[in-house]
C-alpha cells in the first residue's frame, strides 16, 4: 500500500482541496458551511448513494478520492452518481487494519470514504481525526463516528413510478436529517431527489398543488446502490 501511494503521489498531490471542498448545489443545505471543511469527519448513515454523492463534485474539480471497506461497491453506480473514476481508488477489504489504511491514504487523498470494520472506539477516531487535520483530508464515514463535525442520517426513502404492483422506477426521494457540533449543532431536515427523473440530484421543491412535487424531463438511467 505505501509503495503504491508513493508511486502515485505526484499525481495525487496535483489537486488537493482548497479552503472548502465543493459539494453539489443540492447538498449544500446539509452542511453548515455549504461545503466540506478539510480535516473534518462527516458521519453518513443509512445510504451509500449519499456517501458517494458527497464526493462527486470534488472529484469533478480534480480531487482524488479513496474508498476503504466498501466491498461490493458498484463502480458503474458510482459513476452515474457523478464520481470521476479516473480519480477514484477502491480498497475493498482492508480487514481489521482499516485504521492503518486510512492513515496511510490520508497523506495523498483529499477525500476518503470509509466503512469501518465494527464499532469505532473514541481512541481510534481521535487518532484518525488528528491525521485528517494534519493532512487536510475529509473523512466521509459510513455509520457513526465519535466526534464527527456533521452527522447525516437518511431517515426515509421512497421511489416514484411504481403503481399497483407494477411500473418503472423513475426517481428516488430521500429525507436527510443533519446535525453535529459547533455551527452544525442545529438539527435540520432536507428532502432530496437522489436521483430525480433526469438522473440528477436535486432538492425536492415545495408542494404547489395537492398532487405533490413532480419531476419533468426525459428519463435517464438510474443508479441503485
Amino acid at each position: 500500500m505505501e509503495a503504491s501511494l508513493s508511486a502515485l503521489a505526484p499525481q495525487l498531490q496535483q489537486a488537493r482541496p482548497g479552503p472548502l471542498v465543493p459539494v453539489l448545489p443540492a447538498l449544500r443545505a446539509l452542511l453548515p458551511q455549504r461545503g466540506l471543511r478539510p480535516g473534518t469527519a462527516v458521519s453518513v448513515g443509512g445510504d451509500t448513494a449519499l456517501l458517494l454523492t458527497l464526493a462527486s463534485a470534488a472529484t469533478a474539480a480534480g480531487t482524488w478520492c479513496g474508498a476503504i471497506g466498501l466491498g461490493g461497491l458498484g463502480l458503474v453506480a458510482a459513476a452515474e452518481l457523478g464520481v470521476r473514476l479516473d480519480r477514484f481508488v477502491l480498497v475493498e477489504s482492508p480487514g481489521e487494519r482499516w485504521p492503518e489504511v486510512v492513515a496511510a491514504m490520508a497523506d495523498a487523498f483529499g477525500i476518503l470514504l470509509v466503512r469501518p470494520v465494527g464499532p469505532v472506539g473514541g481512541a481510534v477516531a481521535a487518532r484518525l481525526g488528528a491525521v485528517a487535520r494534519r493532512t487536510g483530508c475529509v473523512l466521509l464515514v459510513a455509520g457513526p463516528w465519535p466526534g464527527a463535525q456533521v452527522c447525516l442520517e437518511v431517515v426515509d426513502r421512497s421511489w416514484t413510478g411504481v403503481g399497483r404492483g407494477r411500473g418503472r422506477l423513475r426517481a428516488r426521494r430521500i429525507q436527510v436529517t443533519a446535525a453535529g457540533r459547533g455551527a452544525a449543532a442545529r438539527s435540520r431536515t432536507v428532502a432530496l431527489w437522489l436521483p430525480d427523473e433526469n438522473g440528477t440530484i436535486s432538492p425536492v421543491e415545495p408542494l404547489v398543488t395537492g398532487t405533490g412535487p413532480v419531476a419533468t424531463g426525459a428519463r435517464a438511467p438510474l443508479a441503485v446502490v
